[in-house]
């Protein structure tokens, strides 16, 4: 479980298709073997760590259910460990699990911010709302705008700051992950 508050944006050195290694020391000095984290919104497990690095196996189910196959060495990737019991709840609750790839439609100056839009599967839209919350890349974002091809958000100069979302450009694929507590109200709800 995470929060979709990114902790530290990390540089991929190494990726050929299986083992992802991300130079990461913030969150490679506190890790071990086992540990869950997010990359880009994706949960991995941790196979080998040292101060300064933190390396993953990726299979054929995440690669094709995620973006993390377009990374290459150099590319940044938003980072966040698994939430700990007694850990601050900011954000909200992502699992990981990412739903879907989305396209960025567009990105455009928003007062010190920017308001990006993006393209989403219309098996996800059912699930963002306006004012509802949504991971992109891992980070939770508040949904701004909803229409019939996507959503909206608005990024403030924080995020832009700390996050990859700064360097997002049109046509980019990004991860998404929706609400998990609409999932769950849809499934018990009777058709």
């Amino acid at each position: 479980m995470f929060t979709g508050l990114v902790q530290e944006v990390g540089t991929v050195s190494s990726f050929d298709g299986a083992r992802l290694t991300i130079q990461a020391p913030q969150t490679a000095s506190s890790a071990q073997a086992g540990d869950s984290v997010a990359i880009d919104g994706v949960c991995l497990t941790v196979v080998a760590c040292d101060d300064s690095a933190l390396s993953f196996d990726a299979v054929p189910e995440t690669l094709a259910r995620t973006s993390l196959s377009a990374l290459g060495s150099g590319s940044r990737v938003n980072l966040e460990g698994a939430l700990r019991a007694g850990d601050a709840l900011g954000g909200h609750y992502v699992q990981g699990h990412v739903d879907g790839v989305g396209i960025v439609r567009s990105v455009e100056p928003e007062g010190e911010g920017r308001r990006a839009a993006f393209d989403a599967p219309v098996e996800l839209l059912r699930y963002v709302v306006e004012k509802g919350s949504v991971a992109v890349q891992g980070t939770s974002l508040t949904v701004a705008a909803v229409d019939e091809r996507g959503f909206e958000v608005a990024l403030i100069p924080h995020t832009l700051a700390v996050t990859t979302l700064g360097t997002l450009a049109t046509g980019d694929r990004v991860n998404l992950e929706t609400d998990v507590l609409a999932k769950y109200v849809e499934k018990l709800l009777p058709r």
